[in-house]
């Protein structure tokens, strides 16, 4: 914990756990303030987990949820009315710290001076400048000037973002460029996958950030609240104000656990479980090691989402140990997907058909997860088939793996460089904004119609990063994005089905036929997931050394 004190009634703090909480009562706070949303990190605790350990040391708890980077008069308005009516002294917080700060600068703009606020702030390590230029200037932030000014801003700092910088580096070493990202740990969400099947641990798919940022790159660990194109310009959390020429967004996806009536209560609780969530992979494999009887649901939403395959590589992987130790007849498995395929490259099917009959799954296609009764281990499915009026269903489980509903990040959605769906709007070859010539996008965020996966944020960066450095030559681009994604479907512990495509589902395999067969299972293709890919990730990807993901020249037509 590194609570910060603003006054003798409020402190504040980056992210609490439920482990905090007899330190935050030792400490002689009465009451907790969540600021931050359920869902909005891949390794937060919602808020009633910790309101409930609140309860048991003696504490009260309130949630006054705000998006980052839209914290409004109103929102401070809510804070101040929830901290009178909580015994104090109360700890708030959110991701960094930086929300609940801002929340109490912007309550108390009409009972202190704007220079007290920013000693009080600056104390406490939050810089609130831009705040107090918000109220300055009546609730405004003006973008004519900036806190600072960068040849090129990346937002997100995630696979794209750190690959797309050192890309760069590695092609213009001078470049001054600023990766914005307020989170301290970056993770290899490919490994949670292998996290849930008991393969990997959890620590070896997590590392801190700090130690990825590329040497010469400015680390700004903020959330974006908005975008400014016309002036160039990207607005932070607390109002600072940063410059580009140009800018790379690539901040992900939302995963929006809170669209499934019931989800966030019981995540992690009563069999319910996802590899989407880097605290939960470890109670996925919990739970398949300690099930021997009942009923399994595996479930997929509507498209789009990350991994669109990991889904069902959690219910293969679970079918094999269940196999391997015998019980697997005592199992019911059930696959409910909102979409109407298995997978959406044909050519891929044949061969995951072979393994749902091996684990005797039955594939429910168009149900829908729209609620969850975790204590009563019942979830209810929409089941939207063409043509037939929509039916809502209820199915108990004893386990269920849930892949969550995804979105664009609210941020995103309502920003001047999104289309109508709320992603990235970008030519799908080049990757370039499609109305503004100086920003670019890459990663899950933007709306080229490829699978969202790490393995093509892997072939973007690249593409990036020499169409950017051709555009500072004055030239037009001079590399193309083909669409490439990869899945590996971990079909059983030791195989693997490589799917490697393109756009309109055409396969672009990285390997001869004769080495690995994408179509058919493969032991190399495991070997490759467990042993290869996370040091290419690691000390590849990440480093600027782009194997395997030489920019494809644009085609002259």
């Amino acid at each position: 914990m590194d609570i910060k004190k603003l006054t003798t009634g409020l402190s504040v703090s980056p992210q609490i756990v439920a482990a905090d909480m007899q330190a935050i009562k030792a400490a002689g706070f009465r009451a907790v303030i969540c600021n931050r949303p359920d869902g909005e990190g891949s390794d937060q605790p919602t808020f009633d987990e910790i309101a409930t350990v609140a309860k048991d040391a003696g504490l009260e708890a309130a949630y006054v949820p705000i998006v980052a980077g839209t914290v409004t008069n109103d929102d401070a308005a809510a804070f101040s009315d929830a901290i009178a009516a909580l015994p104090g002294p109360v700890l708030a917080y959110c991701r960094t710290g930086t929300r609940s700060a801002t929340l109490w600068s912007l309550a108390e703009a009409d009972s202190r001076s704007v220079a007290d606020i920013l000693a009080t702030t600056k104390a406490a390590g939050y810089d609130m400048t831009g705040v107090v230029r918000r109220i300055v200037n009546g609730g405004k932030t003006p973008t004519d000037t900036g806190d600072a000014s960068f040849e090129i801003v990346i937002v997100g700092a995630g696979a794209g973002g750190i690959a797309a910088a050192a890309s760069l580096k590695a092609r213009k070493p001078d470049l001054e460029i600023a990766l914005i990202d307020p989170a301290d740990i970056h993770y290899y969400q490919p490994g949670w996958t292998m996290v849930g099947g008991g393969v990997f641990g959890a620590e070896q798919t997590s590392r801190t950030m700090g130690s990825l940022i590329p040497e010469g790159v400015h680390w700004i660990k903020s959330a974006v609240a908005a975008f400014e194109p016309e002036n160039n310009a990207v607005i932070l959390d607390g109002c600072r104000v940063v410059k580009y020429k140009r800018l790379i967004v690539c901040p992900g996806i939302k995963l929006d656990w809170n669209k499934i009536e019931g989800l966030v209560e019981t995540l992690g609780h009563n069999g319910v479980t996802s590899n989407y969530r880097y605290d939960l992979a470890p109670y996925t494999w919990q739970l398949v090691k300690g099930m021997t009887q009942g009923r399994a649901i595996f479930t997929q939403p509507a498209m789009p989402i990350k991994c669109a395959g990991a889904p069902q590589k959690s219910m293969y992987l679970s079918g094999d140990a269940w196999l391997r130790r015998g019980v697997l007849k005592n199992i019911d498995i059930q696959f409910n997907n909102a979409g109407g395929v298995l997978f959406g490259v044909k050519d891929y099917v044949p061969a995951l058909m072979d393994y749902v009959k091996k684990y005797d799954a039955k594939l429910n296609f168009f149900h829908n997860l729209v609620a969850v009764d975790g204590p009563a281990k019942k979830a209810w499915f929409n089941v939207a088939k063409p043509d037939t009026p929509v039916e809502r269903i209820e199915m108990e489980f004893d386990m269920m793996h849930v892949c969550p509903p995804q979105t664009a990040p609210d941020f995103i959605r309502v920003s001047p460089l999104a289309d109508a769906a709320g992603w990235v709007d970008v030519d799908q070859a080049t990757l370039r904004h499609k109305t503004y010539d100086n920003i670019w996008s890459l990663g899950d965020v933007m709306n080229a119609p490829n699978a969202k996966t790490m393995a093509a944020a892997r072939i973007q960066a690249p593409v990036v990063a020499e169409n950017i450095v051709a555009d500072m030559r004055g030239a037009s681009p001079v590399a193309q994005y083909n669409g490439y994604g990869s899945c590996p479907l971990t079909v059983e512990r030791g195989k693997i089905v490589l799917a490697e495509f393109g756009y309109g589902g055409a396969m672009l395999p990285s390997f001869p036929k004769v080495v690995i067969d994408g179509t058919k299972p493969s032991r190399l293709a495991w070997f490759l997931k467990e042993k290869i890919l996370p040091p290419i990730y690691w000390q590849g990807m990440l480093k600027g050394r782009e194997w395997l993901a030489k920019p494809e020249k644009v085609t002259v037509k």
